[in-house]
């Protein structure tokens, strides 16, 4: 058993300018997205640990490799993240099993080598619905200059019964970025990393 793909679907911006002023060098960002058929359209499933299985690890791969080659290699990529949006005739469920799985995120993960866990936007839609892709540091879940959105559409997908699956990355964070971090922030309050509430 194997994702039947639709399609794949690339995305790039290159911020030349940020906030009146020049990013050098440019500010770069790029996606990669499956189209697919949705296995379980349209119906109950109690068990969808077979397709995961099945469909994590092709669609980690395939992505992983499309998006490390736009970027130029995974050790150009600072910034990552995932996203899936199902089809109107798809729970919520089929878009989360399919990209909160290892077997998906550790291609990506592995590639770039990184520590963080990837953010994620799980949502259900209609064709030409907004993939919205939040991205942090590979290495640095607290570094906020990496707290980034990937935001693009498909013109003609997720149709009722598909599902698109994507990836995201920058190569660095906001250019100009100038809003600190949550390290000063729990320096700032007396709280800790492990205990940012103080709760």
């Amino acid at each position: 058993m194997t994702p039947e793909i639709r399609k794949i679907v690339t995305y790039q911006e290159d911020v030349l300018i940020e906030g009146f002023k020049p990013a050098t060098p440019p500010w770069c960002l790029f996606a990669a997205a499956a189209v697919i058929t949705n296995p379980w359209a349209g119906q109950y499933v109690e068990d969808l640990g077979p397709v995961i299985r099945a469909f994590g690890s092709p669609l980690g791969a395939v992505l992983t490799k499309r998006i490390t080659d736009m970027a130029g290699g995974g050790d150009k990529i600072e910034a990552f993240g995932k996203a899936a949006i199902v089809g109107l005739n798809g729970e919520i469920e089929h878009a989360s099993g399919l990209i909160h799985t290892l077997r998906f995120g550790n291609h990506f993960r592995e590639a770039v080598g990184a520590k963080s866990y990837l953010a994620f936007t799980n949502i259900r839609g209609g064709a030409n619905t907004a993939l919205q892709i939040p991205l942090m540091d590979k290495n640095d879940a607290g570094r906020r200059s990496h707290y980034l959105t990937i935001q693009f559409a498909i013109a003609d997908a997720p149709r009722d019964d598909e599902l698109v699956i994507a990836l995201g990355a920058a190569t660095s964070g906001r250019p100009h970025h100038r809003i600190g971090d949550r390290y000063q922030d729990l320096k700032d309050l007396g709280h800790d990393v492990d205990n940012p509430a103080a709760v």
